[in-house]
């Protein structure tokens, strides 16, 4: 009996079972397997479905739109026509909200535009007539394709298969398949739906098939638009609610529309750049097996858009010529942006025009508004356009994010958001940081030309994310603090080298300066020119990343003898040049100007704040945004105490890659500290702002002192310091810092504002004592080793135990003080000495 014949016995022996009786009793004898009537159980697995002919599944009444991917659609079925050439080729899937639910928008999701899902797949030919959908990870590479480590990264990097379709028809020509995507894209999935990992945040649940239908799909040159509506079930979302509280019911749907990008990724790669951590950009990754023959390498690849010169032009380019690129960078403007402020949305795109220039191109960046007649298919939602996307918020940001081919870097589209209440917030900024040398900003009415000048800056600012440009928080470092009142000075350079620095406005400048808001306001320096130089240029004579990169580390350490030019990134938390809302090389000296205007600022608030037959809540908000901003002053200064800097270099560069701050430098800080905050700011306490406000001018000021003492007396610190020590014989001793901090607190005559810091004290210190560190946190961005096993916690409690006996014997002149005293020494005892 031959192997069918035996499959075919089985599968009939297995079936007998569910036959009814009637039909077994008629079996007689050898059975004859060509009559014998299957259950409607065992009928029901199929075998694959024929393939049809091309014109019976492909009908007259089709409608064709033919692109990268052909797409029919015959009644109320969807089809793709995938031709044998886009086989294994990689598409870039965006899925984004077309239209959002209301009820759904929280914080800053929820809204039209939002990005919900982002995939990168392939399609192949599989068994049994079908076409599969990979889904595609660059995490680990291996270039070269001869060699054995290529082989060994490919078996141990195989790409999941995330779909699979049924082969319905061929082709007229035989080179393509026709496959059903109806029940995809009318489904739940991480391809055309929401990433799994973001649904929780946009509180949706269960998908409602009953409620969901697809509106239409659209093909193009390079990309198909899906776009769908679907509806899911309510849910609370990431909400949690503590032990003991029972969960709120909640019913009812969301419905939404979902617009999904796919986007063939360019067939000619641009050549990538490699990231140097000396000049700030985004970047793309994975781990190379090649370049290392005795380990691996973790590749950082800039993101940054393809700019080329036109063939034409080429030789221009070369020659140094400034020429127009091939395909510039084009944002539009969503058409929901209110019309006053589309001019300075626009401007901000344009300012980055001459940066461009560094890198050889002119009109390379531009912005548009959108018209039928030059962009009859523009669409906010088609992922070949960028835009800016006006968002009816209240969440008072905006941001720019990108996304890029993750291949090569490059950037492939952005849309900017653009939140409504953004303008609430560079209200408060401008008024608190520039008021008293601006009087447009004396109201918390500004004119549309203010406005408009300040939507401006953020738009330059986040235009400069979209085109590659981290934050760079050491750019402000780089001015000499008394050349922020310098009028002609400001007026050549700005306040700041680099509008990605999160400098703001300068806040140094004083009243009798008479500085113009060219010098209050930030603008594109000379660290965004460099930057955008150092990525966008080409370089032919190098036909790789590898053969530019000596190339590069040349010029980039000849560019970096110029300070101005220095990136710094935003997430080392203990350099004190690297700093977020701050201006000037000195914190300490930019710091005492900045209060100087606070207390200006103060003298006015209830006049600048007043509007006729409102309350105080004006006062109130802007009172806050002064105790905020004096809160910044203080943790600029703060970052110096037990600082440590970092400057990237290659081994060309001579000097320290890591520097302890100066003694001289910390103890600078501490002084300011003591004079400013330790010492009771009275410029702060205004009885008659308390009065209108209900304030209380005890939790204003314990709460600033507690911000400073949490970070001068973290762990983390500490241990930076204990370990500095050792390997920087000039630094400042952590036994002269803690004895110098106790006397900083304790010094003056306690007042009710005195005792509460002193109280806070001993309770950090006591906290330092008892806890209990991990062996590595990394808590300010780098990992710090914090171990019982170091002086340390032994200086913590020698401290402690001279400031008991001190406080012993120390003198009181009235019996709050004295009760106070004998408190502390309480808690001393009982914490110095558990056991008596």
């Amino acid at each position: 009996m031959n192997l069918k014949r035996i499959l075919l016995v089985l599968i009939l022996t297995s079936s007998f079972s569910l036959v009814p009786a009637q039909e077994k009793d008629t079996v007689k004898g050898k059975t004859d397997t060509a009559n014998v009537k299957l259950p409607a159980s065992a009928a029901s697995v199929k075998k694959p479905e024929k393939i049809k002919p091309y014109k019976d599944v492909i009908t007259a009444k089709a409608v064709t739109d033919a692109g990268a991917i052909t797409v029919h659609k015959v009644e109320d079925k969807y089809f793709f026509e995938i031709p044998d050439s886009a086989l294994k080729k990689e598409f870039l899937l965006v899925s984004r909200l077309t239209k959002a639910a209301a009820g759904m928008r929280s914080g800053t999701t929820g809204y039209a535009g939002d990005q919900i899902a982002q995939n990168l797949i392939s399609f192949e030919k599989g068994p049994q007539d079908k076409i599969f959908v990979r889904s595609i990870s660059y995490a680990d590479y291996a270039a070269d394709s001869t060699s054995q480590m290529y082989n060994s990264v490919m078996r141990n990097n195989m790409q999941s298969i995330i779909h699979a379709f049924e082969i319905k028809a061929f082709g007229k020509d035989k080179k393509s398949s026709v496959v059903d995507i109806t029940d995809l894209i009318n489904a739940d999935n991480t391809l055309v739906s929401f990433d799994p990992s973001v649904k929780k945040g946009y509180k949706v649940g269960a998908f409602q098939k009953d409620k969901s239908f697809v509106n239409f799909v659209k093909s193009f040159p390079n990309n198909i638009e899906i776009n769908t509506t679907k509806t899911f079930a309510r849910t609370l979302g990431n909400i949690t609610f503590p032990p003991g509280v029972e969960k709120p019911e909640i019913s009812g749907n969301y419905t939404v529309e979902i617009n999904s990008s796919l986007v063939l990724l360019p067939e000619n790669k641009m050549q990538a750049r490699y990231y140097d951590p000396r000049v700030g950009y985004f970047t793309v990754g994975y781990t190379d097996f090649d370049l290392d023959p005795q380990g691996v390498k973790r590749i950082s690849l800039i993101k940054r858009w393809r700019l080329e010169p036109k063939p034409q032009d080429l030789e221009k380019y070369k020659r140094g010529e400034l020429v127009e690129p091939a395909k510039p960078i084009v944002f539009y403007i969503d058409p929901a942006t209110p019309k006053k402020w589309i001019p300075y949305l626009m401007q901000g795109v344009n300012d980055w025009q001459q940066a461009f220039e560094k890198a050889g191109f002119k009109n390379a960046i531009y912005a548009k508004i959108p018209n039928a007649k030059d962009d009859p298919e523009w669409s906010l939602e088609d992922a070949r356009f960028s835009a800016i996307v006006y968002k009816p918020s209240d969440v008072p940001n905006a941001s720019g994010p990108s996304i890029s081919d993750p291949r090569t870097g490059e950037i492939l589209e952005s849309h900017i958001n653009w939140y409504h209440n953004v303008m609430n917030l560079l209200r408060n900024w401008y008024f608190i940081q520039a008021s008293p040398n601006d009087p447009r900003a004396r109201t918390l009415d500004f004119d549309d030309k203010l406005m408009g000048e300040l939507i401006r800056f953020v738009s330059a600012h986040e235009v400069g994310h979209t085109i590659g440009l981290r934050h760079n928080f050491i750019a402000s470092n780089a001015v000499p603090v008394e050349k922020l009142r310098d009028k002609k000075w400001l007026e050549k350079n700005g306040h700041t080298p680099s509008i990605m620095d999160y400098a703001r406005f300068n806040y140094v400048a004083q009243p009798e300066d008479r500085i113009p808001d060219s010098g209050i306001m930030p603008r594109i320096g000379d660290y965004d020119d460099w930057a955008i130089e150092w990525g966008y240029r080409r370089f032919y004579q190098f036909p790789s990343p590898e053969n530019e990169k000596e190339h590069l580390n040349k010029w980039v350490i000849g560019k970096l003898k110029d300070q101005r030019l220095w990136f710094g990134t935003e997430s080392n938390q203990f350099d004190p040049r690297l700093q977020s809302e701050q201006i000037g090389n000195n914190p300490m000296l930019a710091g005492t100007y900045g209060i100087k205007n606070l207390e200006r600022i103060v003298n006015d608030l209830d006049k600048w704040t007043a509007k006729p037959n409102e309350n105080y809540d004006d006062l109130s908000t802007m009172y806050d945004q002064v105790t905020a901003q004096f809160g910044r002053y203080l943790g600029h200064v703060s970052k110096y105490i037990g600082g440590q800097m970092e400057t990237p270099k290659t081994i060309e560069q001579t000097g320290a890659v890591y520097e302890v701050v100066a003694k001289e430098d910390q103890r600078a800080a501490l002084n300011f500290l003591k004079q400013n905050i330790f010492e009771t700011p009275k410029w702060l306490l205004n009885n008659d702002i308390y009065e209108k406000t209900g304030a209380s001018p005890v939790e204003v000021v314990e709460k600033l002192q507690n911000s400073v003492l949490n970070r001068i007396l973290s762990d983390n610190v500490l241990q930076m310091m204990y370990q500095s020590q050792a390997v920087d014989k000039t630094a400042y001793q952590l036994t002269d810092y803690m004895s110098e901090l106790k006397t900083a607190v304790f010094t003056s005559e306690s007042d009710l504002y005195r005792r509460n810091l002193q109280r806070n004290y001993v309770e950090s210190m006591l906290t330092l004592l008892n806890s209990k560190p991990a062996a590595n946190t990394i808590r300010f961005g780098r990992s710090v080793t914090v171990s019982d096993n170091s002086d340390v916690k032994s200086i913590v409690r020698g401290t402690l135990n001279e400031l008991k006996n001190e406080l012993k014997t120390k003198s009181a002149t009235d019996a709050t003080t004295r009760y106070h005293y004998e408190d502390l020494v309480f808690r001393l005892e009982k914490a110095l000495n558990p056991l008596r």
